[in-house]
């Protein structure tokens, strides 16, 4: 069987469920009156759970501090409308390249760009494995040349434009939410579906995609599917295992 390895910055991902019933008579913002709330590993963790939810062989290598790492979402109990969010601010050491074992079948880069990992290191995995799938928040750069597929959404495939390279037009994966996604020219369409909420969908597209690729070695086909992980998750509260 296979193995996947996942490298990337780790967070958890706290939602706190409010009422707002009035609003604050000194500053016009609502009271905020907590419900309950939910957590889950983020960033890197959330898209090593998925995986290997669908998926058994697949380690991660991460930021060890990651549980001290919060992302906290104040979110409207009935309408599920998020007020606002909160991220600690704690520090994310850079990765010990030491520590990456290039023995694995796949390795998934994903860089949430918190300071774990630097163009360098990014390029330097590429550089040594024939087989690196790339999700990062960074503008794309040469670094990522020698990547086998990489991940972009809409709003970061805008910003890298200007830097995009023509030879890459077989690596790049760009996800379009409720447009689906384009590879090489094709745009693979979702079917609409009532979105509650969007966190974590990029993680379970990326997650759909790689598994999907461990079983039957076909991008396509791995497009196909992650569409359909990434779809399935926006129909839930919260972050949601694929």
């Amino acid at each position: 069987m296979k193995n996947i390895l996942v490298i990337g910055d780790s967070s958890r991902d706290v939602f706190v469920y409010c009422d707002a019933l009035r609003l604050c008579p000194d500053v016009p913002v609502p009271v905020l009156n907590v419900k309950n709330q939910s957590e889950n590993p983020g960033m890197a963790m959330n898209v090593h759970r998925n995986i290997k939810n669908l998926w058994e062989q697949c380690d991660i290598v991460t930021n060890d501090n990651w549980f001290d790492i919060t992302k906290t979402r104040y979110v409207h109990s009935v309408s599920n409308h998020t007020f606002f969010r909160v991220d600690t601010t704690q520090s994310i050491s850079r990765i010990d390249m030491s520590s990456i074992d290039y023995e694995y079948d796949i390795i998934v880069i994903s860089d949430y760009d918190k300071g774990f990992l630097h163009t360098d290191d990014i390029m330097e995995i590429c550089r040594n494995h024939p087989n690196v799938f790339v999700d990062t928040k960074k503008i794309l750069g040469s670094w990522v040349r020698d990547a086998a597929y990489i991940k972009i959404n809409d709003y970061e495939y805008q910003n890298s434009k200007p830097t995009l390279e023509s030879e890459w037009e077989n690596k790049i994966i760009h996800t379009m939410g409720a447009d689906g996604c384009e590879y090489m020219g094709v745009q693979y369409i979702v079917n609409r579906v009532d979105v509650k909420d969007v966190s974590g969908a990029g993680d379970s597209f990326m997650s759909g995609l790689v598994a999907k690729y461990c079983m039957t070695n076909d991008i396509e086909e791995s497009i196909k599917f992650a569409n359909q992980c990434a779809s399935e998750v926006v129909k839930h509260r919260g972050v949601t295992v694929i």
